[in-house]
């Protein structure tokens, strides 16, 4: 990808984001408006849940599972970027996979509305919860390489979505000409995201105990299973510099989007107390939801391909991250009643 394609491309019309009421979807808006697009933001949520709302968007409500919401959303739009889903952390997707599973309809309906209105290029934000189960058993995983998606055994009901929708555009391209990319996020984090309303993912609901226990004087936290489970994290910044480089770029098969920093849950817990100049005890709740045993993004593709990979660092993207849920926090408690 040259700098004079990248130029080439915000030269283009108005782009759709679809979720951009959500975490990314709203860094995401900010971004292509500082890149001088026109954007038309899309989220079923009511407008004062979206996390970011844009004045300088075409800020939109409507239920995407529907065709017709697709057909209005897509019309006169030169790109999609389809990130909106009923999704959340590990907490949330072992509860809800029939509501997870439904988000086909958002990917399927916009797909065929990309396809009537002859979009330019149709972005897919996949997950890498589309890797198989038996390739994540052990805490000092293999890092996932983009061509170990098969044999098939991705997380239950979300990961099967998201695995199913990467088909489907893929035969989109196929079949229809339709110009898709895909990526595959590796557990992004970082402020503006959900925090407190159990979709939050472990980087946010780890800050938010931390800044609870120090509001509180409290000498512990808890930890969802024993802490040895290991992730890598991606900074949002990062997440949406590789969205705009893989929507302009030339490749046509899903990338991983993550970093390599592998962490366990212990050590993730320890940044953020370091982060927020303290040192705590852990209570493990081993009953809790905890998903695969290790999961890490092989990023050998996205090097060779875009000459670049996300590289803030975890230690970095915490500083930001809990500054905005320990401020949540407080916020929290100077509008709770007696105040």
């Amino acid at each position: 990808m040259t700098a004079q394609s990248v130029q080439a491309r915000q030269r283009r019309g108005p782009v759709l984001v679809a979720g951009a009421g959500g975490f990314i979807g709203g860094h995401l808006v900010a971004r292509l408006l500082a890149e001088g697009r026109r954007v038309r933001a899309v989220d079923i949520k009511p407008f004062d849940a979206w996390y970011q709302r844009h004045p300088a968007a075409d800020n939109q409500r409507a239920d995407l599972a529907l065709r017709e919401e697709c057909r209005r959303a897509a019309q006169g739009v030169d790109d999609v970027y389809n990130l909106a889903a009923d999704m959340g952390g590990i907490g949330f997707i072992e509860h809800n996979k029939a509501a997870c599973m439904l988000s086909v309809l958002i990917n399927t309906h916009l797909l065929l509305a990309a396809r009537e209105h002859d979009v330019g290029r149709y972005f897919y934000a996949s997950s890498a919860c589309v890797y198989p189960a038996y390739r994540q058993d052990d805490a000092r995983v293999e890092a996932l390489r983009e061509d170990m998606a098969y044999p098939a055994q991705p997380e239950d009901g979300y990961g099967w979505e998201k695995l199913f929708a990467e088909r489907m555009c893929r035969h989109f391209a196929e079949d229809f000409g339709l110009t898709v990319r895909i990526a595959r996020f590796h557990n992004v984090y970082g402020p503006h995201g959900s925090w407190d309303d159990g979709r939050e993912k472990a980087p946010a609901a780890l800050c938010r105990k931390v800044a609870r226990a120090l509001r509180d004087g409290a000498d512990a936290i808890e930890l969802w299973g024993d802490g040895t489970r290991t992730r890598s994290f991606m900074y949002v910044d990062d997440c949406v510099e590789g969205i705009r480089r893989i929507m302009d770029s030339d490749v046509d098969h899903p990338l991983n989007l993550g970093t390599g920093e592998l962490v366990t849950v212990t050590e993730l817990a320890r940044l953020i107390e370091k982060t927020a100049g303290v040192r705590l005890e852990h209570r493990h709740d081993l009953s809790a939801p905890q998903g695969v045993h290790g999961r890490n993004s092989d990023n050998t593709r996205i090097r060779a391909l875009l000459d670049w990979e996300p590289l803030v660092p975890l230690s970095q993207g915490l500083e930001p991250t809990y500054a905005w849920i320990a401020q949540q926090v407080a916020n929290a408690d100077a509008a709770a009643p007696g105040a």
